[in-house]
């Protein structure tokens, strides 16, 4: 097992777009996969116009972002192209069934020694890894949105995880310039966990109007130094993402991670956040806020 070659990244989505970018930088060839092919062509002019963006700051040199570009090629499922890999992430949906489906097609597909690993912010590694044969080379890598600005990753060993693949994962990130942390195995691991509570806990204080939904991130990002507030964040994140992490909480966990009926109402009418525009906030093409707009509950 080796912290070095091919990539093959499962979702284009924001956090699929990000990481595909980190390991481009980094030297690795990247192969993105994703179903729809919109998805893919959105990702790859995501991902030019990060390198783009950082050539204009002085961040990186023209050459090194042509190159960037390059290595990264798109498909529509893990097939031949994953043949010679060392590495897959999958950032799919937080749905068991899906991951399974997954791992199954990149065991199948990719090297015997390829380290697999998971996105997942809350599932578990274990269960995920049971739908394969060698379990042992499967970990969680969980990454942080805005994957290029945030520097942890949380790397999470699952019951049958290996001593190889621990190695071979902290290696990987420290390639890409990213620090971590080791987790062993739990619900939330520790910071999904601490996030969903303190975004759970501001959508129930929205609700009931303790305070309007501007005062409760401003108390987070004045009072804890918090880069952004619980509410900010859960529209970067997608409040149907967040709402499936804290139902699976609240299943394992009990009853303080039960989800905010306001959080079931937004996901049921649509209010996903910036991804889709509208979230806690109203945002423009570019995810720049909407002075002014936004979610009123009172």
């Amino acid at each position: 097992m080796k912290a070095e070659g091919k990539v093959v990244v499962v979702g284009a989505g924001l956090m699929g777009t990000g990481i595909a970018h980190g390991f481009a930088v980094a030297g690795s060839p990247v192969l993105l996969v994703d179903t729809n092919e919109d998805q893919r062509r959105k990702a790859t002019g995501q991902i030019a116009k990060l390198l783009d963006d950082g050539v204009a700051r002085g961040k990186l040199e023209a050459a090194s972002a042509a190159s960037a570009k390059a290595r990264i090629t798109t498909a529509a499922a893990i097939d031949q192209q994953a043949a010679d890999a060392a590495l897959l992430v999958e950032t799919a949906t937080e749905d068991l069934a899906i991951k399974h489906s997954i791992l199954r097609a990149a065991a199948a597909a990719l090297p015997a020694d390829a380290l697999l690993a998971t996105n997942t912010s809350a599932l578990s590694v274990s269960e995920i890894a049971a739908a394969i044969d060698q379990p042992s080379r499967v970990i969680g890598m969980h990454f942080f949105n805005p994957v290029p600005k945030m520097k942890l990753v949380e790397i999470i060993k699952g019951l049958e995880t290996d001593a190889e693949s621990l190695a071979t994962a902290i290696e990987w990130v420290k390639r890409i310039g990213k620090d971590h942390i080791v987790v062993n195995e739990a619900p939330g691991f520790t910071t999904s966990r601490m996030s969903a509570l303190m975004g759970n806990q501001a959508m129930c204080m929205l609700a009931e109007g303790v305070a309007s939904a501007e005062d409760i991130d401003k108390a987070m990002r004045l009072a804890f130094n918090h880069p952004m507030g619980p509410l900010e964040l859960g529209d970067l994140t997608g409040w149907d993402t967040r709402l499936r992490v804290l139902q699976y909480l609240h299943t394992v966990l009990g009853e303080a991670f039960r989800p905010s009926p306001l959080i079931l109402k937004m996901v049921k009418a649509g209010r996903h956040g910036r991804k889709v525009g509208r979230g806690v906030y109203d945002y423009d093409e570019e995810g720049v806020r909407i002075p002014g707009s936004g979610l009123k509950v009172n």
